[in-house]
């Protein structure tokens, strides 16, 4: 059975479209993520620690190397604290 060549033609562009699409899908989420691969099954422990970094750096990707935090890191609680309304 001979296949029919004129077929080809629209196979190859909908397999480039949809290879181009995932390559600019993964190049975005990768951007994103400053650069490192998306993280995906995070626990509660990596979500506290990601809000942790981001309150240290002010990225969500962002680490530091500093032993001490800085001072402003003392009066951006994660806590919200309200006064009690009596």
């Amino acid at each position: 059975m001979p296949v029919p060549f004129e077929a080809l033609i629209p196979l190859g562009l909908i397999t480039g479209f949809f290879g181009v699409s995932g390559f600019f899908f993964q190049k975005l989420k990768t951007s994103i993520n400053e650069g490192q691969p998306p993280r995906f099954g995070l626990d509660r422990w990596d979500r506290v620690m990601l809000d942790r970094d981001y309150r240290l750096t002010g990225t969500q990707r962002g680490q530091t190397h500093q032993a001490a935090a800085p001072s402003a890191f003392s009066t951006s609680s994660a806590w919200n604290l309200e006064k009690e309304h009596l």
